[in-house]
This record gives C-alpha cells, sequence and structure tokens, in this order.
C-alpha cells in the first residue's frame, strides 16, 4: 500500500474510532487496514494509536498527523480532479432528513450521477445530531436553525410552513378563525430531536412571533408520523408546505389561521469545520443548491 492510501486508511481508522468499520468502509480486510497503520507508525517512529479491546483513539502525535493527512489528501484529490476534467470520484456519505430526500434529493439524483459517473452516494436518514467525523459522514441536510459551532453551515432554503387539521376534526371541534379561537384545541405534538421537548406550534402576529402549546395527546418524532396523526383528525400540526400539498389539494388536510403564518423553516447543508472541503462535497453542495433553487415554492 503506498504512502497517500495508508494515509486515507489512517484518517478512516481516526474518524471511525475503529479498524473494523474502516475495513468495512473502504472494502479492505480488516489485517490490511492493521498493517497500514503498523507500517506508518514505523516509518514515523510515532505511536498514533491508542488500542484497546473496545476502543482506538488517536495519539497527540496521532491527533497532529491526522490534521496533516487530510489537508495533504484534499490537495491530492484537488490535484488528482484537475487532470480528470474536474470530475470528483469515490464514495460520498451523505446523512439527510427523510422527507427532504425523498421530495427533494432522490428524484434529482440519477442526473447528478450523469454528471459524475465516478462518484457513488451512500444516503442515510435521520433528523437526529450526527458526528460525522466519529460516524464517517461527509455531510448532512438539516432542517432549522444552526447551533453546533463545530459545523460549517451553507443555507440551501427556507420552507414555508402551514397550519392544517383534518376536516373531521375541524368538524368536530370547530374552525379557528383567530389565535384565540385555540382555547380547548389539541395538536399533534412533535418532539424536538434536540432537546426531545415538545416544539410548540408559531405564528407570526404583527410583525412578531407567538409560540402557542397546546395539549397533545398523541406525539411523535418523524415528520410522516406527524401528518398520519393529523389526517387521522388528532390534533392541529405544522408542517412545511411541500410536505402538505397532497393532502392539501385532495381534501384530506385543510389549512387553517393562514393569517398568522408560522416563520419559514431553513434547510442547511452541514460539514465539519476541521474538514477541508473534498471535490465531492463541494460538487453535491452546488448541486443541492441548484436543485432548492429549481424547485417550486416550497
Amino acid at each position: 500500500m503506498d504512502r497517500f492510501e495508508a494515509m486515507r486508511v489512517f484518517s478512516r481508522v481516526v474518524e471511525r474510532r475503529s479498524f473494523t468499520l474502516t475495513a468495512q468502509d473502504l472494502g479492505l480486510p480488516r489485517s490490511t487496514v492493521t498493517e497500514a497503520v503498523q507500517q506508518l507508525e514505523a516509518r514515523l517512529g510515532v505511536k498514533l494509536l491508542q488500542r484497546t479491546t473496545r476502543h482506538v483513539s488517536p495519539t497527540l502525535d496521532g491527533e497532529a498527523f491526522h490534521r496533516r493527512c487530510l489537508t495533504i489528501l484534499a490537495q491530492v484529490e484537488d490535484a488528482e480532479s484537475a487532470f480528470r476534467g474536474g470530475k470528483p470520484r469515490g464514495l460520498l456519505r451523505v446523512d439527510v432528513h427523510g422527507t427532504l430526500a425523498r421530495h427533494f434529493v432522490l428524484p434529482n439524483l440519477p442526473a447528478f450521477l450523469a454528471d459524475y459517473p465516478d462518484l457513488r452516494v451512500h444516503i442515510s436518514e435521520s433528523d437526529r445530531l450526527v458526528d460525522l467525523v466519529r460516524e464517517g459522514v461527509d455531510c448532512v441536510l438539516r432542517v432549522g436553525e444552526l447551533r453546533d459551532g463545530e459545523m460549517v453551515g451553507r443555507r440551501m432554503t427556507l420552507l414555508e410552513e402551514a397550519t392544517c387539521a383534518s376536516p373531521g376534526y375541524l368538524a368536530q371541534f370547530g374552525t379557528p378563525r383567530t389565535l384565540e379561537d385555540l382555547e380547548g384545541r389539541h395538536m399533534v405534538g412533535f418532539l424536538s430531536s434536540v432537546t426531545g421537548a415538545l416544539i410548540p406550534l408559531e405564528f407570526s402576529i404583527g410583525g412578531a412571533l407567538r409560540d402557542i402549546t397546546l395539549p397533545a395527546t398523541v406525539s411523535v418524532t418523524a415528520a410522516e408520523s406527524l401528518v398520519a396523526a393529523a389526517r387521522q383528525g388528532l390534533g392541529l400540526i405544522q408542517a412545511p408546505r411541500y410536505h402538505l400539498q397532497a393532502d392539501l389539494a385532495s381534501g384530506a388536510l385543510v389549512e387553517v389561521l393562514s393569517d398568522y403564518p408560522p416563520s419559514p423553516t431553513p434547510v442547511s447543508l452541514l460539514y465539519p469545520r476541521s474538514r477541508q472541503l473534498s471535490p465531492r462535497v463541494r460538487v453535491f453542495i452546488d448541486w443541492l443548491s441548484k436543485v432548492f433553487s429549481a424547485a417550486p415554492a416550497t
């Protein structure tokens, strides 16, 4: 194994904290991964990793060498791309909120892969906090305000939100016309993946935002379940309009309180501040930005 490949292997071990997971990621025998690290340590004359039966972590020398490896590998990848017509290659690992993946990413992915035929894309779905470095993910697409100082974020779009309920629920409890009419109503609770607490309904009134938390008999953690619960007449919900379009068009859900809209929700793509942006991630960000820009009003 040449020196650059050994650096790639070592960097993945540091990120994944595991020889076994690194071997799986790179499609190598575990013994090859172990040997590559041992050869690096022998060449440098320092111990790069602390190993126990359950854990692998970099030494101080290992952390310093890892930072230099990331810079060198990114520069090598940039240089190679320049002589391949600027086309990056390899595996791109992306973690995406599920509804965004199915509505925006997957329908447009064939065109992206046609432009970059040497790329392979692994998409995982979640809306939890992801340790990109530890889990070997290159970037994540997330909904909401950015709060992680370890991440660099690029805004992709703002999602317009709406408040709605099923016709059956409105027939039983009445259609609210003002915020005061929400007295005695219920909402389907949506639990924050960050805090675990119920996210209140949000309304714009007179240029200010007002949060209102209604009683919730049912609470969920997934957007699909939130909309499905509303269809069943379990309460009021707020969700991105793109996610509600089919139900609003069919009459399965009815928009209410449109004079008091929630603030739009930002969607951003994030990657680790500690990593130099790779050509794979760079072209994915540029492509995804165009996808959201070309999408109908969201």
